[in-house]
């Protein structure tokens, strides 16, 4: 069966849950380790916090997932939720919030030009 985390993202700054396949998690995690001391209390505090929106979950027979009811609440997701894909995961958020975070989309055009800049066609170098 294939094992899968789910984290609630809001610790950090958006108000979903991330689903990620267990080998990006994993990444995530090495990231991690690498700046934490586990004997640093403050360090550790946030640890704790990570970890405590976090579950692992495995598809059931017809590839499903079950979402615990402690992540939903959560997010605020009663039961119509969004799945958006996002570079490599996959964001879950109740859809009345996912419905409020669009930008107008002229300034989404600014934004991609000041991210993006220069040339599609540029090799980067």
């Amino acid at each position: 069966m294939h094992r899968i985390i789910l984290w609630f993202g809001r610790i950090f700054f958006e108000n979903c849950l991330v689903l990620y396949a267990i080998e990006d998690w994993k990444r995530q995690l090495d990231k991690i380790r690498k700046r934490i001391n586990p004997y640093n209390r403050e360090q550790n505090m946030f640890m704790r916090n990570f970890f405590k929106g976090t579950a692992e979950l495995s598809l059931d027979n017809n590839n499903r997932i079950l979402v615990p009811k402690r992540l939903m609440d959560l997010i605020g997701a009663d039961r119509d939720v969004v799945l958006a894909g996002q570079d490599g995961r996959i964001e879950i958020w109740a859809a009345d919030t996912y419905d409020k975070i669009d930008m107008p989309a002229e300034d989404f055009a600014n934004l991609a030009e000041k991210l993006m800049g220069g040339s599609i066609n540029e090799t980067g170098t």
